[in-house]
């Protein structure tokens, strides 16, 4: 016959081997030496994509009356627009078409308001301007000036390749100054943005431009911009 003790012993190591094979695996310890950097190039390109928005609005004592005159204006204004319209050129939509009560102090409706927008866009920039003073039964209500997606493919090659040796040479430097001899990459993102002005304002009907003829243009210049940014393990 198993002696107490004997069991007892058996039991506890039984116990020291379950703990054992409970514990945790050791955690690695955290890479040494790593350096997370970001590196950005930007190119300046003239903006060759211009979007002109045209706007009329009415009021009258009726609804049917007021969506009757502005139709009457998109409608000509579409049919000028669509005599220019070019495909990449000069493009043509139809915006906004909305009407709202005029409320008066008591809160009775004392007629209604309406509006109506074209929109007119492209890369012929004259064409468009000259368009503008062709188009009389709308107003210029707001301009934009952008890239095109073609314009700031041309030069994204040349951005990303001038940010990637910026972030080289920032790596190699700072793992000199380190006492290290060089680095090798871990991981790197590369990102690529173009230029985003903001959208034209829109003006109210008294501030509206009627343009009895050709709208000056004069494009500006926006910007391609590449960031590298990740880590490398200087060595």
């Amino acid at each position: 016959m198993q002696s107490p003790l004997a069991s007892l012993a058996g039991v506890l190591i039984a116990m020291t081997a379950c703990t054992a094979l409970a514990q945790p695996a050791s955690v690695p310890a955290p890479p040494q030496d790593v350096l997370n950097l970001q590196a950005s190039a930007s190119v300046e390109v003239p903006r060759d994509w211009l979007v002109l928005h045209f706007a009329a609005q009415r009021e009258a004592v009726d609804a049917a009356a007021v969506q009757a005159e502005l139709k009457r204006a998109l409608e000509a204004a579409l049919a000028e627009a669509r005599r220019a319209a070019q495909p990449g050129q000069i493009e043509v939509a139809t915006g906004q078409f909305a009407l709202w009560p005029r409320v008066g102090p008591r809160g009775v409706t004392t007629g209604w308001q309406g509006r109506a927008e074209l929109v007119v866009q492209g890369r012929d920039l004259e064409g468009i301007g000259r368009l503008a003073g062709r188009i009389t039964t709308m107003s210029v209500a707001g301009t934009a000036q952008r890239l095109s997606r073609e314009a700031q493919q041309r030069v994204e090659a040349e951005v990303v390749a001038r940010a990637v040796e910026r972030f080289r040479a920032q790596a190699g430097e700072i793992a000199r100054l380190f006492g290290h001899a060089g680095y090798t990459l871990r991981e790197v993102t590369v990102s690529v943005g173009g230029d985003a002005p903001r959208p034209p304002p829109m003006l109210r009907a008294d501030a509206m431009i009627a343009a009895a003829e050709a709208l000056p243009v004069e494009p500006g210049r926006g910007t391609v911009t590449a960031t590298v940014s990740g880590s490398v393990q200087m060595r």
